[in-house]
């Protein structure tokens, strides 16, 4: 399976609660911030919200 690599590129200051907390649960917590998970529809869905927040790329 792959693996995205998720950054925060903005911040979080005007983000609705639920943004921040889909951030908070992908564990980003700074700009410029990066973290790694699996590829998955939970995964998918939370980056939905946030799409604007943060930068995707896919790492094999």
């Amino acid at each position: 399976m792959a693996k995205l690599k998720i950054t925060q590129v903005k911040s979080r200051i005007g983000a609705t609660e639920r943004q921040c907390k889909n951030l908070d649960a992908l564990g980003l917590r700074k700009i410029n911030a990066s973290v790694e998970h699996e590829d998955s529809a939970i995964i998918k869905g939370m980056l939905e919200r946030v799409k604007h927040l943060v930068k995707v790329e896919t790492v094999e």
